[in-house]
């Protein structure tokens, strides 16, 4: 049986007292040990930042990537084995940031992968810039004035890029986010969670209280329906006083990507055997590059 304590690192988090990266990293091992995935079967890739380092707090397969380049490789990864299930961690500056355009187009590939957004609307690790997500007048190190820039809607991209899971969770809440974590994971294709997290230490304003005051569970809105591509598409707008959290979308409609590959149809290749090539055939490879 396998249990949370399958997942646990030797390595300590060096993140801030009360960061939530420490209740997505519980959420995390969580929903995994409860799905009865072992550590193996599992490939956490991040990209750079404080919500990049996850892998190395997990007892699992990770891959710790470039700045913005966390999706690309996942990609790459889930080609090779489509067997194993895939989680990105990225940051909203990494994800949102330099990785937006490798975003888009994994949402509309349906990639099967989970990618786990952490959002604190703030740059946590090089010392509290405004990030894509940050509001409108936003002060930091960056903007002392406060961001002219408008705060980007992740949930509203990936819909309109095709994503075929979306959907937006408080890192507080940690059973809520593992059985979100849990129906990604299980999920046919590209999913997206957006979790809000506070930053201790950079971001004063979007705290615990500030969230918990406004977040509720989006299953009770009257009209809930996430099957309903445009109910998810206005649900998605709302923010403010209300912020709605949960599974705005879900489909199964679209086939992931990988199930599409025709070389894939004679299994993982990264399980099949290396054949050698014959002498003659390597002779005329190397004449013909020559």
């Amino acid at each position: 049986m396998v249990t949370v304590k399958d997942y646990q690192s030797p390595v300590t988090p060096t993140w801030c007292p009360g960061c939530g990266n420490f209740g997505i990293h519980q959420a995390v091992k969580t929903a995994l040990a409860e799905l009865g995935l072992e550590p193996h079967q599992v490939m956490l890739v991040s990209g750079i930042g404080q919500s990049s380092k996850l892998p190395d707090y997990t007892h699992a397969n990770g891959f710790m990537t470039l700045h913005g380049r966390a999706i690309p490789c996942a990609t790459g990864v889930k080609l090779v084995r489509p067997d194993l299930k895939v989680i990105v961690h990225s940051g909203d500056g990494d994800g949102y940031g330099e990785g937006m355009g490798h975003m888009v187009h994994a949402a509309r590939r349906n990639i099967g992968i989970v990618h786990i957004a952490h959002n604190n609307q703030i740059y946590g690790l090089t010392k509290g810039q405004y990030s894509p997500t940050s509001a409108q007048g936003t002060r930091s190190s960056t903007s002392p004035e406060g961001a002219i820039d408008r705060p980007v809607n992740p949930l509203l991209i990936a819909l309109a890029a095709g994503a075929t899971f979306v959907a937006r969770a408080f890192s507080k809440n940690v059973r809520e986010l593992a059985d979100i974590i849990k129906a990604a994971v299980q999920h046919r294709g590209y999913a997206l969670i957006d979790v809000l997290q506070p930053c201790v230490t950079f971001n004063r304003v979007n705290t615990y209280e500030w969230y918990g005051e406004r977040v509720y569970p989006v299953s009770q809105e009257p009209d809930y329906n996430p099957s309903d591509l445009n109910w998810a598409l206005r649900t998605a707008q709302i923010w403010g006083d209300r912020i709605p959290v949960g599974i705005l979308y879900q489909t199964e409609d679209v086939p992931a990507y990988e199930e599409q590959v025709p070389a894939l149809k004679a299994g993982p290749v990264g399980l099949r055997p290396i054949r050698p090539i014959p002498a003659d055939k390597a002779q005329a490879l190397k004449a013909a590059y020559m």
